[in-house]
């Protein structure tokens, strides 16, 4: 054999050694990269989609909000809020009776008939009727001229609450003290009972005449009717089903919890305010509730409790600051907020 030949087989072997270590290698790698590749799995938990957690079933309740936290009616009209509310995904808007205004005491009755027939074709219910005149005016004043006014406001707003449409109107009937009142003159505990059932028993004529319920809230704050327990025997002495029980989740919040109110009242209550509260917080005043969920009350208790006694009436948030800046934000918010407690998210 020459050494050409030699040459030539020399590297024929080379080029078939190098072949075949190549070859070689690149099953071994492979082979350690699925091993590898299994231990890694072994050692590193897959990542799990991110579970939506609404709430456990969908309650039947209806979504509603206070005009108070729209810009109304400094930067919106009163058709605005209802089409923002409706785009929002809101079944109602509560509307507040004012001393001047679209709605309000000068308003005539055809006024507010038209308030009703523009909810009506924007496509949104009316929740309800309530009104900051009852602090200014209150039912059980010391000064007779403003227990007359307030009274004369009250009956309006029953009229107010007929002709737009709704059978609710929120009823404050008294108060022993409002720290948010400027000048309030304080009212003995048992002159506050007495003249709060006084007036009372004057709406109710007119609110039976017009299918009106009156639903007196629990404040708390006004020093009057503190429990649950106190409220019912309040609501039962008129013996009239007009005479119900608006609740508000956040009033009683500073030292108690709506939950526990809610299976005592039962079906007294006619509608519903949901105002957030925060325990963390220690001082009251109408600037300290905040947003939805964004505080400490129990959410899905309040609203299983409610679901507990056969309440399918309207869940109303009340908030008395709409935002500075893109208020539309707060609606949005409060709609989505609604929609994850009542479980209409999947």
């Amino acid at each position: 054999m020459s050494e050409n030949d030699v040459a030539v087989n020399l590297q024929s072997a080379r080029r078939q050694w190098l072949a075949q270590s190549a070859a070689w290698g690149a099953a071994f790698l492979a082979a350690q990269k699925l091993s590898g590749g299994a231990e890694r799995a072994k050692q590193t938990p897959q990542r799990q989609p991110v579970r939506r957690k609404s709430s456990s079933r969908r309650y039947e309740m209806k979504k509603s909000i206070n005009l108070w936290a729209f810009p109304y009616p400094g930067q919106w009209t009163l058709k605005e809020c209802f089409e923002l509310a409706k785009d929002a995904g809101f079944d109602g808007v509560e509307i507040n009776l004012d001393l001047k205004g679209e709605f309000s005491a000068e308003s005539t009755d055809e006024d507010i008939r038209q308030v009703g027939r523009l909810a009506e074709k924007t496509g949104i219910g009316i929740s309800g009727v309530c009104s900051f005149l009852f602090w200014p005016y209150p039912l059980t004043a010391n000064n007779p001229a403003q227990r007359k006014k307030g009274i004369e406001l009250a009956i309006r707003m029953v009229e107010a609450t007929a002709l737009v449409g709704s059978k609710d109107l929120l009823v404050v009937p008294g108060a022993v003290y409002a720290s948010w009142v400027e000048n309030f003159d304080p009212v003995p505990i048992d002159l506050c009972d007495k003249r709060a059932r006084e007036a009372v028993r004057t709406l109710l004529p007119k609110a039976e005449e017009s299918g009106v319920f009156l639903n007196i809230e629990n404040i708390f704050v006004n020093g009057f009717l503190f429990s649950p327990k106190e409220m019912n025997e309040f609501v039962d002495s008129f013996h009239s089903k007009y005479v119900r029980i608006h609740f508000d989740t956040g009033n009683i919040m500073e030292y108690q919890f709506p939950e526990h109110w809610i299976p005592i009242l039962g079906k007294r209550i006619q509608n519903t305010h949901l105002k957030e509260w925060d325990k963390r917080t220690h001082e009251f005043n109408l600037h300290t509730f905040r947003t939805l969920l964004d505080g400490t009350t129990n959410w899905p208790a309040v609203i299983e409790a409610l679901d507990k006694v056969g309440y399918r009436g309207y869940l109303t948030f009340e908030y008395f600051h709409p935002f500075s800046h893109y208020p539309e934000a707060l609606i949005y918010q409060t709609s989505d907020a609604l929609d994850w407690m009542l479980g209409r998210k999947s």
